[in-house]
């Protein structure tokens, strides 16, 4: 790919002067953990695996504790990072990884749930569900059962994917509102359905990542839950594809509205969808004559267009700093709000999925025979 050697460049940059999103434990570093630790994969550098060593030995203590890390407030976001500890525990063996994946999967088994038995997105967030959860929580959740556990869980895992698609799908557009509130009461929510107002590239991008990463940490032996979750993926790789603009290859902040004033070509979205591409391309949940190139094109175009040089530095620019629902009426779901949220550069959320994206470019070519350098 023409522009690997500036992503290179921008990528070791970035992690020799990391900056994390936040000093407590979160979910926007394990972004970036989780791209370096496929980069690691892809290319066995060590670079990647010390880089994530050297971030996570700051959190968990010898006995597997986790600093600056709140069980009670049951986030789940908090989630996202364990599985880093698990990748690490097979590197290293070392104990203490694996004692700080049962600290997160007891917050899990305490989740608050909705009557539908789906994860509370968060204790302030109470009967709802967010696309952006699936992400956090249920990769983490397989791996954790399909090490550790049995198995015994996967019908759970499952059914908090269907009930995405029962709740948050709309048949027309083919696409999954950002998040739901089950009881119906949220100032953002349909009074009817439950459901907040339009179609957030970034929540249809973590949607997207969440079952794809499931399913590869599931046993492919569960044969129909595996067939349900591949169903799930190509039926939403379909619905997102509607909309990719043609001239750039990227999409927009809100999905399905090109032609409204200020609606922007958005990257953290756009590199989570190139990623699903390609990934569902290596585990041969898509057909790579179809798919490959529309994920490479996605790729491609964010290393030309959005990655640039300002004042002899390079940024990954236009990304949704964040975008949520609630609490109150300030985040109200609408067009205007999530057009209103700061357009940043660097976000961990951006650059993770780029990391993870290019990462999984360079796992298909290596499966095809093909070792690029990076």
């Amino acid at each position: 790919m023409e522009n690997s050697m500036k992503l290179k460049r921008y990528v070791t940059s970035y992690l020799k002067d990391y900056k994390k999103a936040k000093q407590d434990w979160n979910y926007e570093d394990g972004c970036v953990l989780r791209g370096a630790y496929l980069l690691y994969k892809a290319t066995k550098d060590n670079f990647y695996i010390e880089f994530i060593k050297n971030y996570i030995d700051q959190y968990i203590t010898k006995d597997g504790s986790i600093k600056r890390y709140d069980k009670e407030h049951f986030n789940i976001d908090s989630i996202n990072t364990g599985k880093i500890l698990l990748y690490l525990y097979e590197e290293t063996l070392d104990e203490k990884y694996k004692k700080a994946t049962y600290v997160l999967m007891n917050q899990l088994r305490e989740q608050p749930r909705t009557k539908c038995n789906s994860f509370w997105h968060k204790k302030i967030y109470p009967n709802q569900i967010w696309l952006d959860g699936l992400y956090m929580a249920q990769p983490f959740y397989m791996a954790f059962e399909t090490k550790f556990n049995n198995k015994k869980n996967y019908h759970d895992i499952l059914n908090q994917f269907n009930n995405v698609k029962l709740y948050l799908y709309n048949k027309e557009k083919k696409l999954y509102y950002h998040g739901y509130d089950e009881s119906k009461i949220q100032p953002w929510a349909d009074k009817e359905r439950g459901v907040s107002k339009n179609f957030w590239l970034r929540a249809m991008g973590w949607y997207l990542m969440a079952i794809v990463d499931t399913m590869d940490e599931m046993s492919e032996e569960i044969f129909e839950l595996y067939k349900n979750l591949e169903f799930l993926f190509k039926e939403g790789i379909k619905g997102i594809l509607q909309y990719q603009d043609q001239e750039s290859k990227l999409f927009y902040q809100v999905i399905d509205k090109a032609d409204i004033e200020n609606n922007y070509l958005e990257t953290s979205g756009s590199a989570m969808v190139a990623y699903a591409i390609l990934k569902g391309c290596r585990l041969k949940v898509l057909q790579k004559e179809k798919y490959q190139e529309i994920g490479e094109n996605i790729l491609d175009s964010i290393l030309r267009n959005k990655l640039i040089e300002k004042e002899n530095q390079l940024i990954l620019s236009d990304i949704c700093s964040v975008a949520g629902l609630g609490p109150g009426e300030t985040r109200d779901g609408s067009v205007a709000y999530y057009l209103s949220e700061p357009i940043v550069s660097d976000d961990q959320k951006g650059v993770g999925a780029l990391m993870m994206a290019y990462a999984e470019y360079l796992l298909v070519k290596q499966d095809e025979g093909e070792y690029i350098t990076f």
